[in-house]
């Protein structure tokens, strides 16, 4: 993520991870283990009613899912979970970078959008630590939009269900 005051991220939290993810985590970031849907999405000063309201209708179309999370994966410089199924949150972030392409998942620095739960920064934690931590289950029922403060520190704005008509 980036930790610029003024940046909004779109997750879906997974509070089930959190106690395995914050034994782990390097610095506090001010919430909780999650996947990422976008970041970064669009500065706060753009994010006004009408957007929220759009994110609202659009999250709501898609339906609320059980995610797995059996393997243990690595980026450069990160450990992460990787979420079965990771389909549905690949639509999600398809379907907002559809309404806003001027917000491109990391910046456009990736081409692929590979859904993941971050542990923590590569050599913080060996992933056989976590292997037996695994499996872990939660349920994916809403995305949440993040702001970033001045301080690198991201705080919880506002809530978006998914449809409850899921699995």
């Amino acid at each position: 993520m980036t930790d610029q005051a003024g940046d909004t991220a779109l997750v879906v939290t997974v509070p089930e991870a959190e106690p395995l993810v914050r034994r782990w985590r390097v610095r506090d970031i001010g919430f909780m283990a999650h996947v990422t849907v976008l970041v970064p999405f669009l500065r706060v000063d753009r994010v006004d009613d009408g957007v929220r309201r759009e994110l609202r209708e659009l999250f709501g179309r898609h339906p609320a899912f059980e995610v797995t999370f059996r393997e243990v994966g690595r980026f450069p410089g990160v450990v992460y979970l990787a979420p079965e199924p990771a389909e549905p949150f690949v639509r999600m972030t398809e379907a907002v970078v559809g309404r806003w392409p001027e917000a491109p998942p990391y910046g456009g620095r990736h081409d692929e959008i590979i859904p993941h739960l971050t542990v923590s920064d590569e050599g913080a934690v060996e992933p056989a630590a976590l292997v037996g931590e695994l499996p872990l289950t939660g349920r994916a029922a809403a995305v949440t939009l993040l702001v970033c403060d001045d301080r690198g520190r991201w705080g919880e704005v506002t809530a978006f269900p998914l449809s409850p008509a899921g699995p």
